[in-house]
C-alpha cells in the first residue's frame, strides 16, 4: 500500500500546483506550511518523481508533475462522483466546480448569476475563468462550460439555458454617413467588424431568414478576437457587426446602434454544456438548474437574453 498514493496527498499537490505556492495552498487547506512540504514529498517518494520546481519566490510545476496533475484530477473527480453517488441522504451539493465561459459573456451575465449560486448553496464552491475564445472543457479540466453558439462537442452534454440569436447592427452615425444596406448583397460594399469565433469563418457570415439560409463574404479593415472591442468599434461607427442579441439589446434600446437587415440573423443559443461522466453530479445539477431559472427570468422579464 506504500506504493499507492493517497487521496490526501493528491489533494494537496494540485492545490499547490493551481496556486504555485506553499503557504497560499497551506492557507486554503486551513492547514501547517510543514503538513503541506510533507504530503508533497511523500507522493514525490512514491511516485519516485519530481512534481515541483521550488524557488524562493515561485512553485512551478515539472513535466513528471503535469502528467501527474492531469491524473490526480480525474482520480479526485471520480472520487467524488463515486461519494455523491452513494451518498443518496445528502441533501445539498458540495465541492468545488470548474467552470468556462467567453469573457464578456462572463464578465457581464455568467458572473453574477453564480455569485446567487453559492448564496443558494453555501457548500458549493466555484471557480469561474474567462478567455476570449471558447475552451475544450473537459480537456482543459473544467467541470462546466457556459457558452454561445452551436458549436457543441458530442462527446459533451448540453442543456439549453436560453435561446438567443446574432444580428447585424451599425452606429446610426456609420449608416447616415455609408447608407444603410437593403439586401444581403450589399454587404460586400460595407466596413465589416469582425470577431474571431471558432463557429464562425473568417470574413464569412451565415444569416438565415425563416427556412432560407445564406452564406455571404464580407470584408473590412478591422478585427479582434474580443468581442467587447469589436462592439465598440461598432458604437463609434466603424463599421456593421454580427452580434449577439444579449451584448447589444441595451445599446440599441439606448439607440446608439440600428439593426441592419433585421430579418436575417444567425442562431447563436446559450447553453451549459459538462462531460458525460458529471452527469450525475450534484454540485452540476443544481448549477445547471439555477442558471436556467435565471435565463427563464430574464426573457420573462424582458431581458436582453432573448431572440427577437
Amino acid at each position: 500500500m506504500n506504493n499507492v498514493p493517497s487521496n490526501e496527498d493528491l489533494r494537496v499537490f494540485l492545490t499547490v500546483a493551481r496556486l504555485s505556492s506553499f503557504a497560499l495552498a497551506a492557507k486554503q487547506l486551513q492547514v501547517s506550511h510543514a503538513y503541506v512540504s510533507k504530503r508533497i514529498t511523500i507522493l514525490e517518494h512514491v511516485l519516485r518523481v519530481r512534481l515541483l520546481h521550488r524557488t524562493t519566490r515561485r512553485v512551478t510545476v515539472t513535466n513528471e508533475g503535469e502528467r501527474v496533475f492531469v491524473w490526480a484530477s480525474r482520480i479526485l473527480d471520480g472520487v467524488e462522483q463515486l461519494m455523491q453517488e452513494v451518498a443518496v441522504t445528502r441533501v445539498s451539493p458540495q465541492g468545488l466546480l470548474k467552470v468556462s465561459c467567453s469573457f464578456g459573456f462572463g464578465r457581464k451575465v455568467v458572473a453574477p448569476m453564480l455569485s446567487r449560486v453559492v448564496e443558494r448553496h453555501p457548500q458549493l464552491q466555484i471557480s469561474l475563468e474567462v478567455f476570449d475564445k471558447q475552451k475544450d472543457a473537459a480537456g482543459d479540466g473544467f467541470d462546466l462550460d457556459v457558452r454561445v453558439g452551436e458549436n457543441l462537442a458530442p462527446h459533451m452534454i448540453a442543456r439549453k439555458l436560453a435561446t438567443n440569436s446574432r444580428v447585424l447592427c451599425a452606429s446610426p452615425d456609420y449608416l447616415a454617413r455609408h447608407g444603410t444596406p437593403r439586401a444581403l448583397s450589399e454587404l460586400g460594399a460595407h466596413d465589416c467588424l469582425f470577431l474571431h469565433e471558432h463557429d464562425n469563418p473568417f470574413g464569412v457570415w451565415t444569416l438565415r431568414h425563416g427556412a432560407e439560409e445564406r452564406s455571404i463574404k464580407v470584408t473590412g479593415s478591422l478585427s479582434s478576437n474580443n468581442g467587447e472591442i469589436v462592439v465598440q468599434w461598432a458604437v463609434d461607427g466603424r463599421g456593421i457587426i454580427l452580434r449577439s442579441l444579449w451584448d447589444v439589446a441595451e445599446l440599441l434600446r439606448e439607440g446608439k446602434l440600428a439593426r441592419v437587415l433585421p430579418d436575417w440573423s444567425q442562431e447563436a443559443n446559450i447553453y451549459a454544456t459538462y462531460p458525460s461522466r458529471l452527469e450525475t453530479s450534484a454540485k452540476v445539477r443544481v448549477t445547471v438548474e439555477f442558471l436556467q431559472e435565471e435565463f427563464s427570468r430574464l426573457a420573462l422579464a424582458g431581458g436582453r437574453i432573448a431572440a427577437d
